[in-house]
């Protein structure tokens, strides 16, 4: 074996990270000139600890092999590997004291070992505190029997990268952008791009309205008597919300959009259909008499949520609607149908299958079902092209409360037969599955995470039905989650900087994504 190396004094420590296949060509089999050392773990947040031991396993060999567990075998903790497997190898990489990075497919090291057969095999002191674990005896066994030998490095100072990351997260968010459009050889070109790629595509959407009303009040006392708290009224602002504003984000997008509701005979009717055409959206709206528009009313004093009062009728919506709604599914040839379940009337289990069968041949589906405090469930809109529930509403489509995200997300992914899944994870982000059927292995990986790109949050009300819009767009435009992903969350992150539902334009992405650009580029 030729002496390792050393890729990073040429400028590209990227060159360390092989396949364990180009490894074992290059270390070659034992007897070796140069004796080879590898150390094996997760190196989620690479910390002091992990420093002293990767530092104490080099001066044991002449060439150090650090492997690391993939981000599909971590199931340790919730929302864990905090950093994807791209920026785990990279950070090692970038270490002049690691000459070669692989990442192992498995979920333990014993195939790597038997097969690549190193010298020694490095663990940290803390795997023999009470005893060797079973795995760290299988390990042992495996390199004993070739003839290789186990080091426990000193650990005078046991450091955690769960406790760190626990304590106070790094803001990686632009990291993790970065690895992930390198790994499927996109750039922020293909980002903008896409942005003018989705004007024009035709998008039908279908679901509950809703008017969100926010009272603006000021605190003037309580009453000493009963628990009432006195307020001052400064002025009401209406939004359009729901499933219209879903249609309203489209619209803003450049998409052209038309839209089938369900309205009462009431005065928010003619508000809603006055917003509606403002804002270019053809709107079908079935009038109900005895059913009143949704209206969620909201008493808001210094920037607080006093009070929410909804006015509403969540019965399901009549036959003679049904049949209205399935007419004008069935007449628009579009190129995406957007089911926006709010539960209010329109979506239920009687309902979803034949409002599902109307959608025309060829239509790019998407169904996105808000119901997690009703009883609705996204697993209704079965085989959908994308699917975008939050955490809660996973774990109530399964009825599972303590799995870990990302095998919630892969369960979910699998029961409702989707195409792609983007599971909205609040101020922590967003996780992607996706089909991989018709592709190579090994060249896209099935799940990612985008952390969050807001940094300013005013209301994060609303943000998930803009994530919808831009990422259903990009994802028909484009093909690539990964775009869509990413034009979703920052979409949503604008969103969550407004108080209310106000449509995310195009210019406003496009904003935010040249700060992320900047910021990627050490501004």
């Amino acid at each position: 074996m030729k002496a390792p190396t050393k890729a990073g004094a040429h400028g590209d420590f990227r060159r360390k990270i092989i396949t364990s296949d180009a490894l074992a060509r290059l270390i070659g089999a034992r007897p070796r000139e140069h004796s080879v050392i590898m150390c094996h773990g997760t190196f989620d947040l690479v910390h002091p600890g992990h420093i002293r031991h990767l530092v104490y396993a080099k001066s044991k060999a002449d060439v150090l092999v650090a492997s690391l567990t993939s981000d599909e075998h971590i199931l340790k903790a919730q929302n864990r590997p905090y950093v994807p497997e791209d920026l785990r190898a990279m950070n090692l990489a970038a270490l002049e004291v690691v000459d070669y990075v692989i990442v192992d497919p498995d979920p333990t090291p014993l195939r790597n070992l038997q097969r690549l057969q190193p010298d020694y095999f490095a663990k940290g002191y803390e795997y023999t505190a009470g005893g060797l674990h079973p795995r760290t005896r299988e390990e042992i066994a495996v390199i004993e029997g070739y003839g290789g030998e186990i080091i426990f490095t000193p650990a005078d100072v046991v450091y955690s990268s769960s406790a760190i990351i626990e304590a106070e997260p790094p803001d990686i968010a632009v990291e993790k952008l970065l690895a992930l459009l390198e790994a499927e050889s996109l750039t922020f070109a293909d980002l903008y791009k896409t942005l003018d790629r989705v004007k024009g595509l035709k998008v039908h959407v279908v679901g509950d309205t809703i008017v969100d009303s926010y009272t603006q009040c000021v605190p003037i006392g309580s009453s000493t008597k009963t628990p009432t708290l006195s307020v001052r009224f400064e002025h009401q602002t209406d939004f359009v919300g729901g499933a219209a504003i879903v249609a309203k984000h489209l619209k803003a997008a450049g998409a052209e959009v038309s839209f089938s509701t369900i309205l009462g005979d009431d005065r928010w009717h003619d508000f809603v259909l006055q917003d509606l055409a403002a804002a270019g959206v053809d709107c079908h709206a079935v009038t109900e008499p005895k059913r009143p528009t949704t209206n969620k009313a909201v008493i808001v004093a210094n920037g607080y949520h006093l009070l929410k009062i909804d006015t509403l009728d969540n019965r399901p919506i009549s036959e003679k609607t049904r049949l209205d709604l399935e007419k004008h599914i069935a007449s628009r040839n579009g190129d995406i149908v957007v089911f926006s379940d709010f539960r209010h009337g329109i979506f239920n289990k009687s309902t979803i299958p034949s409002l599902a069968a109307a959608i025309p041949p060829g239509a790019f589906k998407v169904a996105d079902s808000q119901v997690a405090t009703r009883w609705g469930n996204i697993l209704e809109f079965p085989a959908f092209d994308l699917i975008t529930p939050n955490e809660r509403e996973a774990r109530f489509a399964l009825a599972e409360q303590e799995l870990p995200v990302r095998p919630l997300a892969l369960e979910l992914f699998k029961r409702a037969g989707c195409g792609t899944l983007i599971l909205k994870l609040g101020a922590r982000g967003a996780l992607t599955y996706r089909s991989l059927v018709g592709v190579p292995e090994g060249n896209v990986r099935a799940f990612f995470v985008l952390d969050s790109f807001a940094d300013r949050i005013v209301d994060a009300v609303g943000s998930g039905d803009a994530l919808l819009a831009y990422a259903s767009l990009a994802l028909k435009a484009t093909g690539s989650e990964v775009i869509a992903t990413a034009l979703g969350s920052i979409a949503a992150a604008v969103e969550c900087g407004r108080e209310g539902n106000i449509p995310v334009t195009v210019d406003d992405v496009r904003e935010t994504l040249a700060h992320i650009e900047k910021t990627a580029n050490y501004g």
